[in-house]
């Protein structure tokens, strides 16, 4: 049995486990701890942090350790995320921690490795369709930001993910009222186009109520005020659903699109309304065959990105047993 340290570092909180690896490349989550990213003046703090926190893990025990962290990744040790104060390098931390073998990755592509773990047994079906294994699947989610990735079967071998920074590409709008939301929003944001992170997280939220209502407040005061008849509702399912129909065309996801992210697992009504599924089925009537045998999951268990690390940490250690 071996040791294997997990972590997701997002913007607002910063998850990380101790997992076990059998040697058939099975996981168990043996404990968890979430920590304040922002408590943190840098990465090494958050980690100085950890090890005298309650967690039980000593780093020397530790055989394979996996970071997951909000934004685009360079060479497995390097990331400048953009919703974080700090920079993330992995490449020295067995001289500072005594880390042997380190990885970072983005924190979607470990999403998209726990949409093949137990964790994802209790994702909700919110779509039906029929789930082709040998098909590509994608998973996305709104929090902070908005994460992408999509995982390809690889003959047999396993999966190959591929990350993605699509939460940064520019929102479709499309009906003159929503190419007013577009005017309203490009006097708000400092960015020369509306990215589609920007209408679709929890600021997206806070930005609609406000373009709806003229009131200003914070993306949970919205949530506890949505209801069946509200327009804010009506309007964010119906982007969002866009979102996931552009995403699971792109990659032709027979294997599935799967909901992650803090928005969604906190107001799964905005996924869940019919808002949504008509978006998301909405297409040229050539296209709606594809869309109709796609499925939609909804997963609200927020560790899900521990478990999808774990998982890259055991197939590291298949490849380098020593």
């Amino acid at each position: 049995m071996r040791n294997i340290l997990s972590a997701d570092i997002g913007g607002t909180n910063s998850r990380f486990a101790h997992f076990t690896c059998q040697s058939d490349n099975q996981v168990s989550l043996v404990e968890s701890k979430w920590l304040k990213t922002r408590d943190a003046a840098s990465f090494p703090e958050l980690l100085y942090r950890l090890q005298s926190s309650a967690f039980s893990l000593a780093f020397d025990q530790v055989e394979a350790a996996v970071f997951a962290v909000a934004g685009p990744v360079e060479g497995g040790t390097y990331s400048k995320p953009p919703h974080i104060p700090w920079r993330i390098d992995v490449s020295n931390l067995r001289d500072e921690f005594g880390l042997k073998r380190c990885e970072l990755i983005n924190d979607f592509v470990a999403q998209a490795f726990a949409c093949r773990s137990p964790v994802m047994e209790s994702a909700r079906l919110i779509v039906p369709g029929d789930i082709r294994p040998d098909a590509p699947l994608v998973v996305i989610g709104a929090g902070t930001g908005l994460g992408q990735a999509a995982l390809l079967p690889c003959d047999g071998s396993g999966y190959v993910p591929l990350p993605s920074e699509g939460g940064h590409a520019s929102f479709p709008f499309e009906s003159e009222k929503e190419l007013g939301y577009l005017k309203f929003l490009l006097k708000r944001v400092e960015a020369p186009y509306v990215t589609t992170e920007t209408v679709v997280s929890g600021r997206g939220l806070s930005l609609l109520h406000q373009f709806l209502t003229g009131e200003k407040l914070e993306p949970a005061q919205v949530a506890s005020r949505l209801n069946e008849n509200s327009e804010v509702l009506h309007w964010m399912a119906r982007f969002y659903g866009r979102v996931c129909r552009n995403y699971a065309f792109q990659f032709l996801a027979r294997g599935g699109v799967y909901i992650a992210g803090g928005v969604a697992a906190k107001t799964p009504v905005l996924v869940t309304h019919e808002a949504f599924l008509n978006e998301f089925h909405r297409a040229e009537t050539n296209m709606f065959h594809v869309l109709k045998h796609i499925p939609v999951f909804l997963n609200s268990n927020e560790e899900s990105g521990l478990w999808g690390a774990a998982l890259r940490g055991a197939h590291q250690l298949q490849l380098d047993p020593k």
